[in-house]
């Protein structure tokens, strides 16, 4: 080889390395969708704690990126769209609104993977992932159906979908076991976060006898109602103590980042693929936060005891024989709700005095 040959074959071979070595410390970029603000104290607040784990954990080898307040339709379809353009390797959407949209963004950008929040549809780049809320929600019951002195409870939820039905049910089943005579009033506001609404609707059950407020809304307006006016409540996603001191019985916090470090280093070695996943209590993504010490000594220890009955099976939310408030059974004697139809629940148990909105 003449000399000239050697050095040009030379230069080829470093600069392919220095391309490569440029390529391997490439971080992988990740995009989050959240359908409100990360200071909602709640829902979209954990996430983005979540993420800010993920940075520390993970260093430069990662760039993240957020979008908050993002409307669930067309407006999320822009703004996922808009991440996948931006070159992100894996784009995680966190509202349950955002299925649609996520899966037709998908279909453009076959070499982006997405995970969605809650959500039942899958694809080949895209997985879904939840929490099993509902095992703190019976937690919550429990707590709630010993805690109260008027034997009403009050829920206030955001939409009508299984997530929250089923939530819903949970509590009431909880509360149930440990109280044969409460009774459950239901507010919804139709929003993921309105502190106005939250704190309306929270005076209104309040002012119909209710004296335990648990919530699926993101905003902890109705904890620093039911201080006001004081009755006890449960806080949601994330621990709320701090805005309730006397009135805040424990939270029900939502600790999503030991998935997305799981999802993020499976992107990194190439063996990402689309799944379901479901963490619960015994996986520690989801906790009973900051349990008032001024609390009923059986009302403590009833909360200690479910949640660690529900990690080691003892206890199943759903377990039969069920009904739903119209006499159908729903769940046999012997068996337990299947995660498809607990994904699909549409029903409220029996006991619970009212109709799903359409």
């Amino acid at each position: 080889m003449k000399i000239n040959q050697w050095l040009s074959a030379a230069a080829l071979s470093v600069a392919t390395l220095f391309s490569v070595s440029t390529l391997a410390a490439e971080p992988v970029k990740v995009g989050f969708v959240y359908v409100g603000p990360i200071g909602d104290h709640g829902w979209s607040y954990e996430h983005d704690q979540a993420r800010q784990e993920v940075e520390k954990y993970f260093g430069d080898k990662v760039k993240t990126t957020f979008v908050e307040n993002v409307s669930e339709g067309a407006d999320a379809q822009r703004v996922i769209t808009q991440l996948a353009k931006a070159g992100n390797d894996i784009i995680f959407t966190t509202s349950f609104g955002f299925m649609n949209p996520t899966l037709k963004v998908a279909k453009r950008f076959p070499k982006v993977k997405f995970e969605h929040a809650t959500g039942y549809k899958r694809a080949k780049n895209v997985g879904t992932y939840a929490l099993r809320t509902y095992e703190g929600r019976y937690v919550s019951g429990v707590a709630a159906g010993l805690e109260t002195k008027s034997n009403v409870i009050g829920y206030i939820a955001s939409f009508p979908i299984p997530e929250v039905i089923r939530d819903i049910n949970s509590s009431f089943l909880g509360a149930k076991s440990v109280n044969p005579n409460v009774k459950m009033k239901i507010v919804w506001v139709n929003s993921w976060y309105d502190p106005g609404k939250e704190t309306d609707a929270a005076n209104a059950l309040i002012d119909q006898g209710v004296d335990v407020i648990l919530q699926h809304t993101d905003s902890p307006a109705p904890l620093i109602a039911a201080e006001k006016r004081g009755v006890m409540g449960i806080g949601q996603a994330s621990d709320m103590s701090h805005f309730a001191p006397k009135s805040h019985m424990f939270s029900v916090r939502d600790h999503w980042a030991p998935h997305y470090i799981h999802s993020i280093e499976a992107v990194m070695n190439g063996t990402w693929k689309s799944e379901d996943y479901w963490g619960g209590l015994k996986d520690n993504v989801l906790q009973i936060a900051s349990i008032n010490p001024n609390l009923p000594q059986k009302v403590k220890d009833a909360i200690k005891t479910t949640k660690a009955k529900i990690i080691s099976g003892e206890i199943v939310p759903f377990a039969g024989p069920l009904k739903d408030n119209q006499g159908h059974e729903k769940v046999k004697a012997g068996t337990s709700a299947t995660d498809k139809e607990l994904l699909g629940m549409n029903w409220y148990v029996e006991g619970i005095d009212a109709k799903i909105p359409n």
